[in-house]
């Protein structure tokens, strides 16, 4: 039944479509903890209860979704030992102790602090739920500082030797830490995950004031969200240029994917659109801006871009996926931006929180920084291929010796459990949104002979 399969391809579907699922979590969390953090600072300052009610709804949001975060994790973890064992063995060395010291730093930080958060109220002093919320924050962005510098590792490969056993041995640790692309996925990552959890917060604000439900504390969602939206995703072009010309300096043939580009030329035009065509070696039916490719790649109107071609067939990846995804990336950041100029435009006219249609638009939005994160990983990672530890160590060889059989049955196992799992937690949070925030009982301080902080009726 599995002799036509690919050993292989089962491996890297299945690491795919784990991974894809994984990292719409912790893309949530991270901006979603920092989000929560300001929300009791809020409350903490003005009093209004407005914000402990947003935050009190939100931060059972947060739990699920980091529950699911967790588990997702687990998973990937046990794929290095069962279809990828050639790479844990090889690369285990480097890559072993970054993740270990992201469960010591980050993931006992989060999970010892998470509970205050969720059962700490009016059970512990409001600076103590106030520090916990900070620190589950801070344990959100050290995890993914850790995740970012392992993956960034297999980008920009720095600080190692190979032995003679064809191991991979640290030389610097901090060399392997800060390799030449992790500052700008680190930068880029974070700011995606704000963007990711600022667009859903928006859009479902956006539905509770479309529907006339909890106003105040949707005019608080709505609001806070346009606030990233105007400020943040300018600033994630920026930060994604940056990133982009660091790439074209380490990993120049994943930018000629992207660009679509076959040829190297001078004045090499931007490919808005086309099709990748790999056997043909060109992009077909391409509409093209001319010299922009080159003035944005080079900043110059006539630099030379490096076509594809350059290359030996084995050296590129998949040209059509990394072409597509990163279009589809830019596109919803472009997207995003122009929803940040349209809410400022609609703030001066005092007409933010009035406009149906922009509030229909901003719903529709809700899955775009997910979509976008998703889109950007793809670039990311099949752009890096055939490598796995890129010009160092093939993917296709540091796949674990077995066979698709087992590969295909555990994929279609981890099929039905997630459906079933995860569509459960989904159901949950959808829930928990349709019942939206509930009124603040009055905090019970006195036990702990703590002050009670002013409560002070009224919106934002």
């Amino acid at each position: 039944m599995f002799e036509a399969m690919d050993a292989l391809l089962l491996a890297r579907i299945q690491f795919a479509f784990t991974v894809s699922f994984h990292i719409v979590f912790p893309a949530f969390t991270i901006g979603l903890a920092s989000w929560l953090a300001v929300l009791e600072w809020r409350w903490l300052r003005t009093g209004k209860p407005v914000y402990a009610e947003v935050y009190r709804m939100w931060v059972k949001i947060f739990a699920v979704t980091f529950g699911m975060g967790v588990v997702s994790g687990v998973v990937l973890s046990f794929q290095f030992g069962t279809n990828w064992s050639v790479f844990a063995d090889r690369g285990g060395n480097v890559l072993g102790p970054l993740l270990g010291y992201e469960v010591l730093t980050a993931f006992f930080l989060e999970a010892s602090f998470l509970g205050i958060m969720l059962f700490g109220w009016n059970r512990v002093s409001r600076r103590m739920h106030f520090a916990a919320t900070v620190i589950v924050a801070l344990g959100t962005l050290v995890s993914a500082f850790w995740i970012l510098a392992a993956n960034s590792w297999m980008q920009t490969p720095a600080g190692f030797r190979v032995g003679p056993d064809g191991l991979l041995h640290p030389t610097s640790w901090v060399e392997a830490v800060f390799n030449p692309s992790f500052p700008y996925r680190f930068v880029h990552m974070v700011t995606a995950a704000y963007l990711t959890t600022a667009f859903t917060v928006a859009g479902i604000g956006a539905w509770y004031l479309f529907r006339g439900r909890h106003v105040p504390h949707a005019r608080v969602m709505f609001g806070m969200a346009m606030i990233m939206a105007v400020f943040v995703a300018p600033l994630q072009l920026v930060f994604g240029d940056l990133h982009g010309l660091n790439t074209l300096a380490h990993q120049p043939v994943k930018v000629s994917a992207m660009e679509g580009l076959w040829e190297t030329q001078r004045g090499a035009p931007l490919v808005l659109f086309g099709w990748p065509d790999e056997a043909r070696e060109e992009t077909r039916f391409s509409l093209e801006i001319p010299k922009l490719s080159s003035l944005i790649l080079t900043h110059d109107w006539n630099g030379e871009v490096k076509g594809l071609k350059a290359w030996p067939r084995d050296e590129r990846p998949p040209v059509a996926w990394v072409f597509w995804t990163f279009r589809l990336m830019v596109g919803l950041g472009l997207l995003m931006i122009a929803t940040g100029a349209a809410a400022a435009v609609l703030y001066f006219r005092r007409r933010l929180f009035d406009s149906r249609a922009f509030q229909l638009w901003c719903m529709a939005l809700t899955p775009a920084g997910f979509l976008a994160v998703l889109a950007g990983w793809f670039v990311t990672e099949v752009g890096r291929q055939p490598w796995i530890v890129y010009g160092v160590l093939r993917t296709a060889q540091s796949a674990s010796p077995v066979t698709a059989a087992p590969i295909a049955v555990s994929l279609a196992a981890f099929l039905v459990v997630y459906t079933f799992v995860f569509g459960a937690g989904s159901y949950y949070i959808l829930h928990l949104i349709g019942k939206g925030p509930q009124a603040l009982e009055e905090p019970t301080y006195g036990d702990h002979g703590i002050e009670k902080p002013p409560l002070v009726t009224g919106a934002a």
